[in-house]
């Protein structure tokens, strides 16, 4: 058997910048700078702002309720608009309601304006298109727990063609801050912890949503994730080093393999520099290195609150000034700031060429979209199923690849005809399967007494449907996050008189503190929230086993379960098909193979923690505190086994080159299943302090039992550049460890030396690794 797939990751990546004038040549620049030439100084303004159409307590966003529209959008669009922000995402609405309205007022811009040019339309897409009655897919820490990167590219493909079936434009997705302390609310939107495979995976992404004519969005560029104790806001303090060979990476593959569209800067101050207003960042490393040709958006009120948070300008024009020098082309999600650029023109103020500079881009924007030539007489959409067989499928899949079996002490699979007791918070809550940015939990909970829109099965649901309900006794024993311990008594009774006993426990993700994971809502430790450690410490008294599941957000402390529970799964926000994932996980139905993307941690005092430590990053003897992680990242278990034998890699490979890689995998149980090769390497003798250990390539493999097959992965050394002392990304010579297993497992290694001259990385240089499978 051959089977070849060019990159980890989605087919394979045009290295070169892309050149934004490809697609339209000489005559599209042209016409776009003939337009900008016939434009007003109000008409180019307009081009850079959005409007939100908002009602009084929708609260979905930052210090929201600082803002407030002051005119209708009919009057504040007279000379166009650049974006029409969130016009199915902000409330539930019907589809086809609002698409009619939609259309209507894309024709009323084409007709009513004196040019003539349609609004792009954003909207949230991260798990899945927020709007009501939209699939909901797993949140993207399942997606680097599934590590299927081909299987997010389907899913983002689905989600844009619904997008570009109501009219949408772009989408505020993904999300390629790589995990730095996961205190911070906003981990249950990020993948992973490695750049790598938040790369490949954001990557995948952005391929998908693309390919339906959608633009993605990268957030938050950049170091959003790095805040000081994992506080929403907080400033940070990476050095220039992390920010190159960490948290830039994901953003460098999107733009250079992906050719992402947009780019969306991060809230925070990078020592004492906010984002917004830095362009060293926003035009230095985007545009000058890395050639981005795309358009860059505020998040949202990000330029007003230079002023009101930042204190670097004085006013809102003062913040506009410094937000659209440093690289901000438009202001999201309203006017607030920009709209004060125009009096700073003709105070001679500001150079209006920095207004057309921005202009320009989006123009290309609209262009590259065929706004400039729509004209929407065409009939709306009557009806879109925004939920489709399609959808479920795909949600279904990958909600099943991203469960991660943590801990099993012989106990699962559950057999059949045992009778069970299904206790926790999260058993019987459709919210606990969704992230912070889907809409049930973003939105909805705002509007209560309207259905959920979508079919959810609970956690109980589902064990009901797969053991049998006649089997299955619940009691919920507390709640998510309050000190109530009334429930204990009925949850020890239901336990006692079970032969198991399944406790769902973990988050409910939502905004500004109204939940315990999600944007706003940090963490000072990393403790099960609530009451939740106390009742599943009264329920393992009763002697009854116990299988923990974790459906969460973010990983917590749980050391403690790992060795005193039977077994322990973590599911993080697996979606509207999700609970039939976890259901099928402990009846067997589901052959668990899911990766832990980020460590459970050991403890919160051991934060900020990533696998990316130097040797003096793990405490050791060193250090009374020791970093060690409860479970490494990568480590996930299978109701098979699986023998990684004979890593071979090459002696010597130059430092300019690549290393071919090769690793036999065997299904060595009685059932068939999937595993994930990932392969490490260590930088043994280096210039500037390494990892003890780095994810180089990884591979999803599915082998019946006794089946075996040889995985060749193909590794460019730049897949080991670092920035040096003088902070150029380079490959050195020397000894570098390789081996197949998770981040702290070896299951075989082998060791190479680079050889040759010290190498620097550029645009050009290869960034994947890619694989075969023989």
């Amino acid at each position: 058997m051959t089977e070849v797939h060019a990159v980890v990751g989605g087919p394979a990546p045009a290295q070169a910048a892309p050149d934004h004038d490809r697609p339209h040549g000489y005559a599209g620049e042209a016409r776009v700078r003939e337009l900008l030439g016939r434009m007003t100084i109000e008409e180019k303004i307009a081009q850079l702002v959005g409007f939100w159409e908002k009602e009084d307590g929708e609260a979905v966003a930052p210090l929201q309720g600082e803002f407030g529209d002051a005119v209708k959008l009919e009057d504040f669009a007279r000379h166009g608009l650049g974006h029409l922000t969130r016009a199915y995402g902000t409330r539930p609405v019907d589809a086809a309601a609002r698409a009619a309205w939609l259309w209507q007022f894309q024709r009323d811009l084409v007709t009513g304006t004196r040019l003539g040019i349609p609004a792009i339309v954003h909207e949230e897409c991260l798990t899945g298109l927020s709007a009501w009655k939209a699939a909901t897919f797993p949140t993207p820490l399942g997606w680097g727990a599934a590590f299927d990167p081909e299987l997010v590219t389907e899913m983002a493909a689905a989600i844009g063609a619904s997008m570009r079936a109501l009219g949408i434009h772009q989408g505020l997705a993904p999300v390629l801050d790589v995990i730095r302390d996961p205190r911070w609310g906003r981990v249950d939107e990020c993948i992973a912890e490695d750049p790598y495979l938040v790369g490949t995976i954001g990557t995948s992404y952005v391929r998908g949503l693309q390919s339906q004519g959608v633009h993605a969005t990268l957030k938050h560029f950049a170091g959003y994730s790095a805040s000081r104790a994992g506080r929403n806001f907080a400033p940070v303090h990476a050095g220039p080093r992390e920010l190159a060979d960490v948290l830039f990476l994901p953003f460098e593959m999107a733009i250079l393999d992906g050719n992402a569209r947009s780019i969306m800067h991060s809230y925070t101050e990078i020592d004492g520099v906010p984002v917004a207003a830095d362009p060293t960042m926003l035009t230095g490393v985007l545009r000058d290195r890395w050639g981005f040709d795309g358009t860059v958006v505020s998040d949202y009120y990000g330029v007003a609150f230079l002023n009101l948070l930042h204190h670097v300008a004085a006013d809102h024009a003062e913040a506009a000034v410094q937000a659209l020098t440093a690289g901000v082309d438009i202001e999201l999600p309203t006017g607030d700031a920009y709209l004060a650029l125009r009096d700073r023109v003709r105070a001679g103020k500001l150079d209006e060429a920095l207004i057309d500079r921005a202009v320009l881009r989006v123009l290309r924007e609209k262009l590259e979209l065929g706004l400039l030539d729509a004209t929407f007489t065409d009939e709306p959409p009557r009806a879109v199923d925004l939920d489709s067989p399609e959808h479920r499928s795909i949600a279904r899949r990958l909600a099943e690849e991203s469960v991660v079996l943590v801990a099993n002490r012989g106990v699962l699979p559950l057999p059949a005809g045992r009778r069970m007791a299904v206790i926790g918070p999260n058993a019987d809550r459709q919210a606990a399967l969704f992230g912070c940015y889907s809409f049930l939990n973003h939105v909805l909970v705002q509007h209560p007494g309207v259905e959920t829109g979508i079919e959810v099965s609970t956690a109980l649901d589902a064990m009901r449907v797969e053991f049998g309900a006649d089997l299955v006794t619940w009691a919920s024993g507390c709640d998510v996050d309050t000190d109530d311990r009334s429930g204990f008594a009925e949850a020890v009774a239901t336990a006692s008189a079970a032969e198991v006993a399944v406790l769902v426990v973990g988050d409910h993700a939502g905004l500004f503190g109204r939940g315990t994971v999600g944007e706003g809502c940090d963490r000072e430790d990393l403790e099960l929230p609530g009451v939740q450690r106390e009742l599943v410490e009264a329920v393992l008294a009763t002697g009854t086993p116990v299988v923990l599941v974790l459906l969460t957000g973010r990983p917590y402390a749980v050391g403690w379960a790992l060795s005193r529970c039977a077994a322990v799964v973590q599911a993080f926000f697996p979606g509207e098909e999700g609970a039939g994932a976890i259901a099928g996980v402990l009846s067997g139905r589901v052959n668990p193979s899911g990766r832990l993307p980020v460590s459970l941690p050991g403890s919160a005092g051991a934060q900020p923690y990533s696998y990316l430590h130097p040797t003096l990053g793990e405490g050791s003897e060193v250090t009374n505190l020791p970093a060690t992680p409860a479970a490494a990242f990568g480590h996930g278990l299978s109701y098979t086994t699986f023998a990684h034998t004979g890593l071979s890699a090459p002696a010597t490979a130059p430092t300019d080159g690549a290393l071919q890689v090769t690793v036999c995998v065997t299904n060595t149980g009685a059932v068939a299943g999937d595993d994930v090769v990932q392969l490490y390497g260590r930088d043994l003798v280096a210039s500037v302090t390494r990892p003890v250990a780095q994810l180089l390539g990884y591979r999803r493999v599915h082998l019946d039992p006794g089946q075996s097959v040889t995985v060749e992965l193909t590794v460019p050394t730049t897949r080991l550049a670092f920035s040096d002392r003088t902070l150029t990304r380079v490959v050195e010579p020397g000894e570098v460890e390789l081996w197949v297993g998770t981040s702290a497992r070896r299951d075989t290694e082998a060791l190479t030396t680079l050889v040759g001259d010290t190498v620097p990385v550029t645009t050009d240089s290869p960034r994947w690794t890619t694989s075969e499978i023989r």
